[in-house]
């Protein structure tokens, strides 16, 4: 394998993530906090094995092959990660290693679990440097699901395909071009909010994190009460109203300025995904005004905010909502599992590998009924194929498996129930936090021994990743080619 392509790639990533440094770099530095020196000189080491490994690199040419493309993916967020752990080990915060990483490795998986008590307190260039990873990891999110993901056949993604000989099927002629409309639309939404969030009452500080974290469905916050410190109706609807913008699939976005004002009113993946938000938040919110008293508009929109944040997989609270009884309890943990759309930023299983999942079944239903009928699934008006299914399929498993893999491994670590296997489902659905007292919303991941941070960094990668970009690296067949 020519691993020179490779390493240009994450070259270019390196340096990018070396010139995002000075940004934070410059609010300490206005705010008289030493850590500007840990930002710059952090920036500086990046930047210079950036350089310095694509310029090794740039002689390898021709395009990447699919199995370049596996170790790519893997190996930049891994690098990206590394670097980008740097300062929040030297900063004033004193973090371990293991606790640097693991921030590092929820901002950018945009998982939003976070190791950091006195956030409050914190200098602003640590809290604007955890916003910005979780703004960067969601462009990433966006871009290898429409150029990467479907290239590698993983988990059903084939479905999004770009490459069509029906023109028409393109919303432009390159997937660079793509990408760096795509990449437009996401900043002037970031913008967007970030206004609407100071004038319903932020500061501008706040409002700009807060924003990137909001679009970017990651959930960091400036705060240790997250969304909750502001208590502002309006600001929980606009977060509301991000998030579900940020879970939707963006190509649509796209195709809908292009002058496809159906695009995103016409795709059943939008159409089940806000039914079923829908669905649940009246559930929810139905269950805290009979069995706890609360008014019909407070129920509403306690329940409208914490499920659409954690079924977006964001991570944000206005509540603990650990405390709402015992039927409130596995409805969060079953939405952990859910995310959004495929082409968002969001994380999880995806709506339409259960949508491809229910056609199928259906199928097969009614197959069993008229054996000699001809049924076909469908998905967006489209013949499945049975390639598809089967990758779906496998997705599951391998989804399922791993979260069962990662919750016992945490329990033999001497967690509890509750704690070790929430920790493990919002670690590989990227959600952030977990439930009851340790890892809910109301506590965080600092008191967990450093072998359950290691595993928990090693769920995330594998979630935002898709299980099988990983795993698929530990195969012997995949190295002999």
């Amino acid at each position: 394998m020519d691993f020179r392509p490779v390493f240009m790639v994450i070259g270019i990533l390196l340096s990018t993530l070396a010139v995002m440094m000075v940004v934070p770099a410059a609010f300490d530095l206005y705010d008289g906090h030493p850590d500007w020196e840990v930002f710059l000189i952090s920036g500086g080491v990046t930047l210079f094995v950036g350089v310095g490994t694509a310029l090794t690199c740039r002689t390898g040419g021709g395009r990447m092959m699919a199995r370049q493309a596996f170790v790519m993916t893997t190996l930049s967020w891994m690098a990206l990660v590394f670097f980008a752990s740097l300062p929040l080990k030297f900063s004033e915060l004193n973090l371990s290693f293991t606790d640097a990483i693991f921030e590092a490795m929820s901002g950018l998986t945009t998982t939003g679990s976070t190791v950091i008590t006195g956030l409050d307190q914190a200098p602003s260039g640590v809290l604007i440097w955890r916003a910005l990873l979780q703004w960067l990891g969601g462009i990433g999110i966006i871009v290898m699901a429409i150029a990467v993901l479907p290239m590698l056949r993983v988990g059903g993604m084939q479905l999004f395909r770009m490459e069509s000989s029906d023109q028409t099927e393109k919303a432009l002629p390159r997937a660079a071009q793509i990408a760096t409309a795509i990449g437009v639309i996401y900043l002037i939404l970031t913008g967007v909010w970030a206004f609407a969030y100071w004038m319903a009452g932020m500061k501008g500080f706040d409002a700009v994190a807060h924003a990137m974290t909001t679009i970017a469905t990651g959930g960091f916050s400036t705060h240790d009460a997250s969304i909750g410190h502001f208590n502002n109706a309006w600001i929980d609807y606009l977060a509301v109203a991000g998030m579900i913008v940020g879970a939707l699939p963006f190509l649509l976005y796209l195709k809908t300025l292009q002058g496809d004002w159906t695009a995103l009113g016409s795709d059943t993946q939008v159409q089940w995904f806000l039914t079923t938000v829908v669905v649940i938040i009246l559930v929810t919110a139905g269950w805290l005004w009979m069995e706890r008293g609360s008014e019909i508009a407070d129920a509403l929109r306690l329940a409208a905010f914490n499920i659409v944040s954690i079924i977006t997989g964001t991570g944000y609270a206005t509540a603990d909502y650990g405390l709402w009884g015992a039927f409130a309890t596995p409805i969060f943990f079953f939405i952990m599992f859910i995310g959004g759309c495929a082409g968002s930023t969001t994380c999880g299983i995806k709506v339409f590998r259960i949508q491809v999942l229910y056609a199928a079944a259906r199928s097969q239903t009614h197959q069993l009924m008229q054996p000699n009928g001809v049924f076909i699934p469908y998905y967006n008006r489209q013949p499945i194929s049975d390639d598809v299914i089967m990758s779906v399929l496998g997705f599951f498993f391998m989804w399922f498996f791993s979260f069962c893999i990662l919750a016992l491994a945490l329990g033999l670590l001497g967690l509890d129930f509750l704690t070790a296997f929430s920790s493990a489902a919002a670690a590989i659905a990227n959600v952030g936090p977990g439930l009851g007292p340790i890892v809910g919303p109301a506590g965080n991941f600092a008191s967990l021994p450093d072998t359950a941070k290691w595993l928990l960094s090693g769920g995330m990668l594998l979630g935002r990743l898709e299980l099988f970009t990983v795993i698929v690296l530990f195969t012997r067949s995949f190295w002999r080619g």
